[in-house]
């Protein structure tokens, strides 16, 4: 019988298929569809909240440590796989910061390199981006990773390891439970029934489902994201810019990405009229002369939005061998090196680098209570 199940093929899915295999364990790893296509694909790959002095202490200890892992993971898996995740540290503007006090305040707490540069500066990075701004806030070290190639690398990473089984297109209707003792023996498929000492749902903002029928209210459910992508030549946009919510984010190859919209639409993860319109305005907003280039492709993910954007990470509570690692709305991509090592580290009985206490399933449905189960 295997050491763990884990269910959903994300990023935090094979993030924690992997530690868990290099610490020895046998791991199988169930994915509805195809590994990484989900909301893990369809996001922008910005390594860090995009306001991350609105965030709570949760959330910015989770950033904090993962920021610092990205470049070590990216080098392994490019060694590994010889794909490469493409990790860009090439910092990030923000314009009409509403609220830029508060970010110079808690850069100086975190330590975090942040500063107001002026027009001049702002310019002389990024001259294409709309005429205006007279001054900008410059955070230097922010990196941005392209996240269907950090997908890839880690599916092709899963398979060259023996101690782990993938399976794709199986889709998990439902948990095994021993109705007696409350033990989660594994999980159902369309199929067959796959069985495993430890249970691990991973599987975004499909895990709220599974866990609504446990009866456990989690307040995970689905917010839809839209995002576009422009074709422009190389050079257009150098780093990550951000405006009223809305941002730039440059490839290597020089197509621009446009996002996002945060819609509450269900498991509907089709495209809209609107949202195109909207993300074209924003876009040229920021740069004008995006207007001379053609839109490319249009997507939309599911992310899978929590109460206050703070996961939840650990046990279950009422049932036995069942974990969870789920929740992380906006920051899925940022948070998942350290939140897949917190669990991992706590599965394997190692002392954790970052207090579980907070992401505890227990706590965080607490916190559910006392909120009433809305999304900020």
């Amino acid at each position: 019988m295997n050491d763990f199940l884990i269910v959903g093929g994300g990023v935090i899915g094979m993030m924690m298929a992997r530690q868990l295999a290099d610490a020895g364990a046998d791991v199988t790893l169930l994915e509805r569809g195809h590994c990484g296509q989900k909301a893990s694909w369809a996001g922008g790959g910005i390594v860090s909240p995009l306001y991350p002095w609105r965030y709570s202490e949760e959330v910015t200890a989770l950033a904090a440590q993962s920021q610092s892992s990205y470049q070590p993971l990216t080098q392994a898996l490019l060694d590994e796989t010889g794909i490469d995740p493409e990790l860009r540290s090439k910092g990030l503007l923000y314009l009409r910061v509403a609220d830029e006090a508060d970010a110079l305040a808690w850069a100086e707490q975190t330590q975090r390199p942040l500063e107001v540069v002026d027009g001049a500066f702002l310019y002389d990075k990024e001259p294409e981006v709309a005429p205006g701004h007279d001054r900008a806030l410059w955070m230097p070290d922010l990196a941005s990773v392209r996240n269907p190639r950090l997908c890839q690398a880690l599916r092709a990473s899963l398979i060259a390891r023996s101690n782990v089984r993938l399976l794709e297109e199986s889709e998990v209707t439902g948990l095994e439970v021993d109705e007696n003792s409350r033990e989660v023996l594994g999980v159902r498929g369309r199929q067959m029934m796959f069985a495993a000492r430890r249970t691990v749902l991973c599987n975004g903002a499909w895990a709220g489902e599974l866990l609504n029928d446990l009866g456990v209210a989690s307040g995970i459910k689905p917010v839809r994201g839209q995002m576009i992508a422009f074709k422009a030549e190389p050079g257009l946009l150098g780093r990550v810019v951000l405006m009223d919510g809305r941002y730039l984010i440059p490839r290597s190859d020089g197509h621009i990405l446009a996002g996002s919209t945060l819609e509450y639409t269900g498991f509907d993860d089709r495209t809209s009229e609107d949202a195109l319109d909207s993300l074209k305005e924003s876009a040229y907003r920021l740069m004008p002369k995006l207007r001379d280039c053609p839109v490319a492709h249009h997507w939309a993910g599911l992310r899978p939005g929590s109460v206050d954007g703070v996961p939840w990470i650990g046990a279950v509570p009422g049932y036995e061998n069942l974990y969870i690692n789920a929740g992380h709305f906006r920051n899925g991509l940022v948070l998942a090196p350290a939140a897949t090592q917190l669990l991992s580290d706590q599965l394997l009985g190692q002392a954790t680098q970052i207090d579980p206490a907070p992401y505890q399933p227990a706590v965080r449905q607490r916190a559910l209570a006392e909120t009433g189960g809305s999304h900020h």
